[in-house]
């Protein structure tokens, strides 16, 4: 009995993995998420989004929520979100920027940048529909 509980194991260890959280998140399927679950208005066509988001090499998007909207730029990794945040810095516009620590967020590889600062609510929400 003791020797069928240990083969076990490792099938479990397994499918832990398979359905665990992905290596990155991609602007795609959060938009998708975006807009069914929360009813957000959001684009990731490249002609209308910012010069940050454009060149992001998993996409970017633009959601637009009542009284917020909030720019995401999906790197390669996590090790590559400093350039998007440097990007975000350089390229935010003068009345942001005072600010800029309250409405940048970052988790895993992406960048996120919202207009005025979100409510933990808000942040939650947004991050719940990060997709791979």
């Amino acid at each position: 009995m003791r020797r069928s509980i240990w083969a076990l194991l490792p099938l479990a260890v397994v499918a832990t993995a398979c359905g665990g959280e992905p290596a990155v998140y991609k602007a795609a399927p959060t938009a998708n998420c975006l807009r069914s679950k929360l009813h957000y208005r959001v684009t990731t066509n490249p002609a209308q989004l910012g010069v940050v988001e454009r060149t992001a090499p998993n996409g970017g998007l633009i959601a637009f929520h009542p009284g917020n909207a909030v720019r995401a730029a999906f790197a390669d990794s996590s090790d590559a979100t400093t350039g998007f945040e440097h990007a975000y810095r350089t390229f935010a516009p003068k009345k942001l920027r005072p600010h800029i620590d309250d409405v940048m967020r970052t988790n895993k590889n992406v960048v996120f940048l919202w207009t005025v600062t979100p409510p933990q609510e808000e942040i939650d929400a947004v991050y719940g529909c990060l997709k791979g």
